[in-house]
C-alpha cells in the first residue's frame, strides 16, 4: 500500500481523535499538526513523531517547506472552528493537497462556488466528512424509503446533546463563527434528511435561539418537525432520571429509526472512502450548507403551525 502523508489543523479540538484514529486505522501517517491550544497529548495516542505548531505562520512554511523538497503532504485534514475551514480548505489545496473537511464544510453557499474554481485551478479535491450517510441503519433506511415509492412521510428528529457554560464563552456559541445551533450541531442531519427523502421544498423556522432551534421542512418525500438542543434542561424525563446527556431520536411515521449505535468506526469508514476514491465532495456538501443557511437567515415564527412537541420545552 502507498503509504500516504496527513498534516491536520485543529489537533485540539473535540472531533481530532477521530481523524487521528481513521489516518492510524487505514495505515497512514500524521507528520504535522497544528492548534494555537497546546493541549494535545492525545497525539502521542497515535503519531508521537508528528510535528506540532501553535502558529499557522511556522505551520505554514513547514508544509511549503515539505512541498519544495519534493516531500508534499498528500492530504490536510481540517478540524478548525467553522467559520475558519473555507480559509483552512484553500491553505490545503494551494500547497497542492487534497482536503479532509469536518462539517460544515462552509457557511456560506457562495463559498461552495470559490473553492469549486481553487479545486479547478490545483486538481486537488476537495473531501466532505458526512458520516450518517454510512451508518448501517441510515443507509437500511434510505433503501426503504426509495422502496416505498413516491409517498409523504411525517419524520420527526430531535437531538440533545448537553453542553456547560463553556458553550456559549467559546466561538460555538458565537453565530458569526460557529453559524449557530443549526449549523453547528445539526448540519449532518439535515444533509442525512435530504440524502434519504429528497431535495428541501420549503423550510419555516419556529424557535432559533443560543440553545436551541427548531422548524419544519418539506421534503420531496417527507414532512420534517426537527428540534436541535445544547440545552440538559430540554432533556425527556427519563434520559435525566438516568443520568444521560444526549439524546437522539427519528420517528417515521411513529415508528422509531434504531440509530444510537454504530458511530464509532464512521470516520475510520470516511477516510477508507476517500482513499478509495469514494468520498463526499462538494456538490454533496451544497444542499446542507444550503438549508442552515436560509434557516440561519429566517425570521422565527414562534409556536404556530406544525411544530415539534419538544418546542414546549423550551418556553
Amino acid at each position: 500500500m502507498d503509504t500516504k502523508s496527513f498534516a491536520l489543523i485543529g489537533a485540539a479540538g473535540f472531533v481530532a481523535p477521530r481523524h487521528m484514529k481513521a489516518i492510524q486505522d487505514t495505515g497512514h501517517q500524521l507528520i504535522a499538526a497544528l492548534d494555537p491550544n497546546d493541549s494535545v497529548g492525545v497525539i502521542d495516542s497515535y503519531f508521537p513523531a508528528a510535528d506540532f505548531f501553535t502558529e499557522f505562520e511556522r505551520f505554514d512554511r513547514h508544509i511549503d517547506k515539505l512541498r519544495r523538497k519534493g516531500t508534499p503532504v498528500d492530504y490536510v485534514s481540517i478540524c478548525s472552528p467553522n467559520y475558519l475551514h473555507d480559509a483552512h480548505i484553500r491553505f490545503a489545496l494551494r500547497n497542492r493537497a487534497h482536503a479532509i473537511c469536518e462539517k460544515p464544510l462552509v457557511l456560506n453557499p457562495w463559498n461552495l462556488d470559490g473553492l469549486h474554481e481553487i479545486e479547478a485551478e490545483t486538481g486537488a479535491r476537495i473531501h466532505h466528512i458526512l458520516q450518517l450517510r454510512l451508518h448501517p441503519s441510515i443507509i437500511a433506511l434510505k433503501d426503504a424509503i426509495q422502496a416505498a415509492g413516491d409517498g409523504l412521510h411525517e419524520v420527526d428528529i430531535s437531538y440533545i446533546t448537553s453542553r456547560g457554560n463553556w458553550y456559549q464563552r467559546s466561538w460555538k456559541g458565537d453565530a458569526e463563527k460557529s453559524g449557530g445551533i443549526a449549523t453547528n450541531i445539526g448540519v449532518h442531519f439535515f444533509d442525512m434528511l435530504s440524502w434519504v427523502f429528497g431535495k428541501v421544498r420549503y423550510s419555516t423556522v419556529h424557535l432559533n435561539r443560543e440553545d436551541c432551534a427548531a422548524g419544519r421542512l418539506e421534503l420531496e418525500r417527507a414532512g420534517v418537525r426537527w428540534f436541535l438542543s445544547v440545552n440538559a434542561d430540554h432533556l425527556p424525563q427519563a434520559q435525566r432520571e438516568q443520568g444521560q446527556r444526549t439524546y437522539r431520536s427519528i420517528t417515521v411515521g411513529g415508528q422509531e429509526v434504531e440509530f444510537s449505535e454504530g458511530f464509532a468506526d464512521l470516520h475510520t469508514e470516511s477516510y477508507r472512502q476517500i482513499l478509495a476514491g469514494n468520498g463526499y465532495g462538494l456538490d454533496d456538501a451544497r444542499t446542507a450548507v444550503e438549508t442552515v443557511y436560509q434557516i440561519r437567515n429566517a425570521t422565527p415564527q414562534g409556536l404556530q403551525g406544525d411544530y415539534h412537541p419538544f418546542c414546549k420545552r423550551a418556553r
